[in-house]
């Protein structure tokens, strides 16, 4: 069960076995059934999270009590309220499982741990941070130049996995259009 982590930390850096071992060592299994809250406002947040099966969503309600996705996580994908988490302050978002999902669980101070003694591991978040500020930005820039149909299209290249397990109502507010223009982009992507 450790090889989906393992393989995703090999993607991004070259560990020795020993650094591997250190780092799953400090990870926790975690099952979660399908509707359920893994994180709410107002919460510690003392974990983040890899997705070994599962969907997952996180999201903020805003004043107007309006829904805003921000992320879909599906297998080897990390979710968690980051921010909160690495200020040590309370959650501002919900994560919840759209399926039921198998997560690893890394609590910050095993992942301060990890650090110190496999210094490598701190290139492997960084790259992390990286990755997620690019596709934050690129998504931004997308709402902002792009019509339905384009947005869907990066989503799709995006989250190759998630279109049939996501409703259609959580991916339009995803992509920050009403599900009626999204089903017409949907048909028109049909059509050509």
């Amino acid at each position: 069960m450790q090889a989906s982590i393992t393989n995703h930390v090999k993607k991004h850096i070259n560990p020795t076995d020993d650094e591997v071992a250190e780092f799953c060592a400090k990870l926790k299994e975690r099952h979660i059934t399908k509707g359920t809250f893994l994180l709410k406002p107002g919460h510690p947040v003392k974990e983040q999270y890899f997705v070994i099966k599962g969907c997952l969503k996180a999201y903020y309600m805003d004043a107007k009590g309006n829904k805003h996705i921000l992320q879909f996580a599906v297998e080897n994908w990390w979710i968690g309220d980051f921010e909160a988490f690495y200020k040590q302050e309370v959650s501002t978002i919900y994560i919840e499982a759209i399926e039921e999902a198998k997560l690893w669980a890394l609590d910050t101070e095993s992942l301060e741990e990890v650090l110190a003694q496999a210094p490598i591991f701190e290139r492997y978040f960084r790259i992390l941070v990286t990755e997620a500020f690019i596709s934050q930005r690129k998504r931004i820039l997308s709402s902002q130049e792009k019509n339905t149909l384009e947005r869907y299209v990066d989503f799709c290249a995006s989250y190759a996995t998630i279109e049939n397990r996501v409703a259609n109502y959580d991916i339009a507010n995803y992509l920050g259009v009403s599900a009626e223009n999204l089903s017409r982009a949907r048909q028109k992507l049909k059509k050509s």
